[in-house]
Formats: structure tokens, sequence, C-alpha cells
């Protein structure tokens, strides 16, 4: 894998949790058959708890055109040693169908937003 790169962190409050944004660089994510299903684009840690709650996978696109990213439940990726990344416990088609943006459509990252990505993954995850 790739060193993680910090490019810029963000701070913001999701009513119930302050999270901190941070940029990651060039790591790539799979599904469970071992194909790749997108990049990391971010990660939505929490701030009193240190923990990464939300990752955003960036797919599609060719020099930003067509490009979306999904934030998916932190919890449903396992890091990768093999592979040099992350493995997710969910299928592409899960992916295509979930909550997303486009780079010039930035969502408000509030509880509403929170609960309806955690809310979509909710019983989605495939076995390991």
């Amino acid at each position: 894998m790739s060193d993680t790169q910090f490019a810029s962190a963000t701070e913001y409050s999701t009513a119930t949790e302050p999270l901190i944004t941070a940029r990651v660089d060039d790591t790539t994510v799979f599904d469970g058959s071992g194909h790749k299903i997108g990049v990391l684009y971010s990660f939505h840690i929490d701030r009193q708890r240190g923990q990464v709650k939300y990752a955003v996978i960036s797919m599609g696109g060719l020099l930003g055109l067509g490009q979306s990213y999904h934030p998916v439940p932190f919890a449903m990726l396992r890091v990768n040693q093999e592979k040099g990344g992350y493995t997710a416990h969910f299928n592409k088609a899960v992916l295509d169908g979930s909550p997303s943006y486009r780079p010039d459509t930035s969502p408000l990252w509030d509880g509403d937003y929170a609960r309806r990505i955690d809310s979509y993954y909710a019983g989605r995850q495939t076995p390991s």
C-alpha cells in the first residue's frame, strides 16, 4: 500500500458529534472477490473519540468528469495487507445505489446525512 497522505482536514459537526474530514490519497478499495471498486478519498473522524466513522470512496471519472463520492460506514471496510488497500463488506452494486455526491455538490454533513448513510448500509453487508 502506498503511504497514506493527509492533504487537508476540515472540522464539522453531525449535531451529535464533531467530526474532522481528512483527505486520503491512493488507497484502493476492493470488494470481497478482490475486484477494485474505487479509491479511498477521505476519512471522517470522530474528533472526541479519535475514531474513523466514515470513509468516502471515489468511483469513476477521468480527469474529474463523471466522478462520484460514496460515503460508507468505516466499520464496513477492513485493511487488506495482501492487496495493499481495503476490502469492503459489500459489492459494487450496493455502492452504486448508495448515497453519493459529485465533486461540485458536496452534501451538508449533518446528523440527517449521517443517519441516511447508516440507514442505507444497515443489513447490506455481504458475508466475509
